[in-house]
């Protein structure tokens, strides 16, 4: 992958070309920045111009068999680290070498999709993947072996907030006095879920997310939309290159994340005074707690989603609102009077409590039931 196949993030590309050209190549890097942003596509367009040697340009001189090798992500001196869980194939004790062939594709298909996307494409959607002790020693094994090509090695880990605390601690020595010419690059969606440990042994760069005319130029030269259309999913998009390709595509629709807001909050509204219709939020929670704790993470995610573009109406900040609600009887300019400023910060909340208590793997049947309950009363504070 070249720097000129990543969209924006032209003051990165400039920064990582520079030092490099330099040769000030740190070695223990972090590319933190939310999804769809292009922080694993950097970090790869970063490891092919320093392992291809394409210093002072891309593709220049005799580098185009290194470049080659890149195109199907198998030069021998670049290594991938990402979070895995057991599956099917993978029984016990899944290392990321198990998922090569599967990662390949993944990230020639999209290099800029979501954890939740990886978990999917490697059938662990029901589970919460980490990047475990068994990866520490593999690591260590692959890089204490010299280069292949004399140069340096690139280790790539992918999401390295999924780290434990037994490879963290595996790994510190590794990361301050790494074997000469190796360099690491940790990816990162949630910057304040590192450990410390490793936080504190890498040079941080923070990445943004992408301008809607960087989304929509993308989409129409790369997947031939048009350009009214383009506009419109990246103004939708918010920054995220991947949720645009989602919403071009028609993705993500295995869960219908919009049709069980609306049954939560009328649920909610009908809670108030009226015992019964508590047994709808409980079956509600039953329903939700049945499809897997990613999924419920992204649903919660959503749902806060939801509930700022209903705030940001209410406030009158109409062209900062892209969510278009397509269920019957549901209009968000009727449900943004219930979300101000006397609830939405006790809302908010709640959603990210019950998001930190369902990854650490709490009974999501009680955390949703009760935050459904809570809701109840929040939502009718006036």
């Amino acid at each position: 992958m070249l720097f000129s196949n990543i969209i924006g993030q032209e003051h990165i590309k400039s920064h990582l070309t520079t030092s490099a050209d330099r040769g000030r190549i740190p070695h223990a890097q972090l590319f933190a920045g939310p999804e769809g942003s292009g922080t694993l596509a950097m970090a790869i367009a970063y490891a092919q111009y320093i392992l291809c040697g394409n210093i002072n340009g891309e593709n220049n001189g005799g580098n185009a068999a290194c470049n080659l090798k890149f195109e199907n992500f198998s030069h021998p001196d670049l290594h991938f680290v990402y979070p895995v869980a057991a599956n099917s194939e993978v029984k016990s004790h899944p290392v990321s070498a198990n998922f090569l062939k599967y990662w390949r594709e993944f990230i020639t298909e999209n290099p800029y999709g979501s954890l939740f996307d990886w978990y999917r494409k490697i059938d662990i959607a029901n589970k919460q993947g980490q990047i475990g002790v068994d990866e520490a020693q593999e690591i260590m094994k692959s890089l204490s072996l010299k280069a292949y090509e004399g140069g340096y090695k690139v280790m790539i880990i992918w999401m390295a907030d999924k780290m434990n605390t037994a490879t963290a601690n595996k790994l510190l020595k590794l990361l301050e006095e790494p074997p000469q010419k190796t360099v690491f690059l940790l990816v990162t969606e949630e910057e304040g879920d590192i450990l410390q440990t490793i936080y504190s042994r890498c040079q941080i760069l923070h990445f943004g997310g992408l301008s809607e005319q960087a989304i929509a130029e993308a989409l129409v030269s790369r997947e031939n939309t048009d350009a009214a259309t383009a506009q419109k999913i990246a103004h939708q998009a918010q920054g995220n290159y991947n949720k645009a390709l989602h919403l071009l595509h028609k993705k993500g629709d295995d869960y219908p994340f919009e049709e069980w807001f609306v049954l939560w909050v009328r649920a909610a509204f009908r809670a108030k005074g009226n015992a019964a219709a508590i047994q709808d939020l409980i079956a509600w929670s039953e329903q939700i707690a049945g499809i897997g704790r990613e999924a419920q993470k992204q649903f919660l995610d959503y749902c806060i989603n939801m509930f700022r573009q209903a705030l940001l109406l209410n406030y009158q900040a109409k062209e900062l609102v892209y969510m278009e609600p397509a269920t019957d009887n549901f209009k968000l300019e009727k449900f943004a009077p219930f979300v101000n400023g006397n609830n939405i910060n006790d809302i908010f909340k709640e959603l990210s409590d019950a998001t930190y208590h369902i990854e650490r793997n709490g009974n999501a049947k009680i955390i949703l039931t009760d935050l459904s309950i809570k809701l109840t009363r929040l939502i009718h504070k006036k």
